[in-house]
Parts: structure tokens; sequence; C-alpha cells
């Protein structure tokens, strides 16, 4: 096992690998940039080290301040989150070039997988089922037009390096299709440095599900089950579920061993995440894209299989051999989270930075967690995501874990700054979602329009 490892990240990530970090026994060392000097991540650490300004340019995306912090402190490994260089195939190479291992795949693998047509390629190579689609990238408004006659409308413009709801546009007719491929390419370039397009078939309706897949060095993979991330508002998710009502014994299996094929074909290692795309039409599903580190979700799997998904990739990156075997994993009851982000829902759901003058996390009771970073008197820079905590529940049952949540978020106080608390507590209590009735399209076309006018 590692004496020290260092986390490239902030907020309430940061904080969960230092916790985990913590009751393995490893020594941490925390990084942020000047807006996070007083961060709860720098306070809960061993040791603390400034790696620039408050741009994430300039500090967290830094791959040198990283690396050199790395190296001052002595620490042995890196732990990147989720976001800022979690998927960074540079960055994993560099580390492994300075011999600091980097909790996580391999920068080969994360090219591999992360680049959405590779990917999809090696996924046809693994029998995983695809959208249908292009072959590879697409060069040119035209040859899109010529493919989407072929597949049919409405189809989905995707950048190959996309992430986040960027380079994503749906197009319904054949007369938006150049305007929205151009705007498409241009965001993925500025946004990724890649303007690389594909084109699917939309599927609809249907369910996003993903499933959280385990590997070790040895080549043992497992999967923890699926995760049902439909509900979503401008393609990022809002809420998340395990596991989904939408899938039963015979699919979840069928799903969950498509994922391990998909990891082994590719010789994965570490936490990741195969997510697809259910048709409930037909109860098909489609291979969509691989996430090659730690999920913003992974506590509701960790609540309905009991194990600790950062431990584990921890300990993989040490070289242990997996704690379990798929045949040990099993799954006990309903685990669903909410994102709770400092944001104005009456103004688009404008960010909305500030002090936190009085904040009451909701606690006591079994099966409830609240992950976060935020404290009475801190105050939320301007410069990061919006999302402040997550409320992870858990209940025998999935109505006992609606429930759970609802009590969860009516008792979440907070003064100083605006958040969704309301918003996902009137979410969480919408007959749809109550009874499970809802896919990807739901939260943005009837949802939220009903709840705007209200």
């Amino acid at each position: 096992m590692f004496s020290k490892i260092l986390i490239a990240n902030r907020g309430e990530i940061a904080v969960r690998i230092i916790r985990a970090a913590r009751e393995l026994g490893v020594e941490t060392v925390a990084v942020y940039s000047e807006a996070d000097k007083d961060a709860l991540h720098t306070m809960l650490a061993d040791e603390a080290i400034c790696i620039g300004p408050a741009r994430s340019t300039e500090s967290y995306l830094n791959m040198n301040a990283v690396l050199s912090a790395a190296v001052v402190t002595g620490a042995e490994a890196i732990h990147p989150g989720f976001g800022f260089l979690s998927e960074n195939s540079k960055f994993a190479t560099m580390c492994e070039e300075v011999g600091i291992k980097f909790i996580g795949p391999s920068g080969q693998v994360m090219d591999k997988m992360g680049d959405k047509i590779n990917a999809r390629a090696e996924m046809i190579k693994a029998q995983v089922p695809v959208i249908p689609g292009s072959d590879g990238e697409v060069f040119s408004a035209e040859d899109a037009l010529a493919i989407a006659e072929t597949i049919g409308y409405p189809v989905m413009l995707k950048a190959s390096a996309g992430g986040g709801g960027k380079g994503i546009r749906k197009v319904e007719r054949s007369e938006d299709l150049v305007s929205a491929f151009e705007n498409a390419s241009s965001e993925a370039q500025a946004a990724f440095g890649n303007g690389a397009m594909y084109i699917e078939r939309v599927i609809y309706p249907a369910r996003h599900i993903e499933v959280q897949i385990l590997a070790d060095q040895e080549g043992n993979v497992i999967h923890l089950g699926e995760r049902d991330c439909s509900l979503q508002r401008n393609n990022q998710k809002v809420l998340e579920e395990s596991p989904s009502i939408a899938i039963g014994k015979t699919l979840r299996e069928k799903i969950g061993s498509a994922a391990v094929r998909a990891a082994q074909s590719v010789g994965y290692e570490n936490a990741g995440t195969i997510e697809f795309l259910l048709d409930e039409a037909t109860g098909e599903f489609y291979f969509m894209e691989m996430n090659t580190r730690v999920q913003v979700e992974h506590p509701v799997t960790e609540f309905v299989t009991g194990v600790d998904i950062v431990k584990e990739q921890i300990k993989i990156a040490a070289g242990q051999p997996l704690d379990v075997t798929q045949e040990e994993v099993v799954f006990r009851g309903h685990a669903i989270e909410c994102r709770i982000n400092a944001e104005n829902p009456a103004f688009n759901f404008a960010p909305s930075p500030g002090k936190i003058t009085n904040l009451y996390l909701p606690s006591g009771g079994v099966g409830l967690r609240v992950d976060s970073a935020v404290y009475p008197g801190y105050t939320i820079p301007p410069y990061y995501d919006s999302m402040i905590a997550k409320v992870i529940v858990h209940g025998e049952n999935r109505f006992e874990a609606l429930m759970k949540m609802q009590r969860a978020l009516y008792e979440f106080e907070i003064d100083g700054v605006m958040t969704n608390v309301d918003f996902q507590l009137d979410l969480i209590s919408d007959h749809r979602v109550v009874a499970g009735d809802y896919d990807t399209a739901y939260l943005m076309e009837h949802f939220l329009p009903e709840y705007q006018q209200d």
C-alpha cells in the first residue's frame, strides 16, 4: 500500500478521497488554488500545497504544477477524482514517466476509450451493441447529411472528445443539420482542442443506464450493477438511482456482462463506467461511451453493494487484487442521489457563488449520506463547478428511498447563496418520477416547462 498520495482535485470529491485514504492508513496531500486556500480539503489533508492562481488552467489543470507538488511532498500516487485531469491521457502518461502511480487506467487505454470514435470501434470488436451511426469521424456537414438520410432523423451529433454536455446537438430535420454540425464542432474544438464529430441515430424514448466496473492489475473485472441517470438537464445529470426500475434480472445480467466484456477487451484497470442507452420500446441497449474515472454518482452503487469504490481504486493502483468476485457482489435495496448546486433555478439555473452564512446538512437515521465540502462561513468561489453537495439515501425498496430523500431535502438549510434544493425536492416528489415513468427527455421536455410556468 502507498504511504502517501496526492489528490489532484477540490471540493467534495477531494474530501471523499482524503477520508477513504485515511481509513486505509494512507497520508494525503491536498493541492489548492489561491481561491481555495480556506477550502475544507486543505484542512483535512495531512499536507496542503498551493499550485497557482484561481483560474483552473493555472492551477488544477496545470500538469507540471501538480506533478511538482507530488514530487516535492514525496507522494507515491495521484488520485485525480473526476473532472480536471481525471481523463487526461497525457497527464496519466507523465505520472508514469516520473515514477508516480496514476490512480486510474493507463494513458494508452484512456486514449482508446476517451475518444468516442475509437471507443465505438473497440466495442464493435468486443461484440458490445453500438448505436447505429457513422463508422468513424464525419469530416463535413455534407457527409453528415448523407449519413443522416441513411439512418433516419432525428440524429445526434457528438464530439469525439466530448463530455459535460459540450459538442452535442440533436437534429430533428435536414434543414438544421449544417448549422448544428458547424456549431457543435466549433464548441468541441474550443472546449477539448478537437473538433472531430460523429453521428448517431437518436434512441427515443430511452433510458441512460451506466454500469460501474472495477478491474485489477491481474485481469479480474467485475461489475457493480447499474445506475439510472436519465433525469438530465442540458445533457448533464441531475439525479441518479440504483438499481434502475426499467431493468429486470435477465437484462441486468446481460448489460452487466456487456460492460465487463467492454472493459476486458481494452485491458482496463481501476474503476470505470460503461454508459448505455436503453431503448424501452424494444428492450435493446447500446453502448454510448466509457468514463475512465470515478463518477460523481458512485455513492449510490456503494450503498446498494457495500463496496467502497474509492478505497478499491487506491488498492488496485497499489497492486492489490479485487476484494470481491462477481459471485460475491450482492445488491441490496435502492439508493438515490440528488446533486445540490449553488445555482438559481428561477434564473435559468445561473450560478450563485458567495458566502454561506448558515448551513444545516440533513443527518440522522439509517441510510443517509451527504458528501460535501462546504461549511458555515465558507465562500463559494465563482471559478469552478457549482456543485456543493450530494445527498444520497438508501432504503429497503425504492419507495422508502424516495421518502427518505424527500425528508432529507426538506431538512436541508442553507443561507447566503441560492441552491437547487427546492427544485430537487419538487423533482423527487413529481408523480412521474415517483412512478419511475421517465426517460432522458422527461426533465427538459415535460417537468421543466411546467415547473417554470408555476
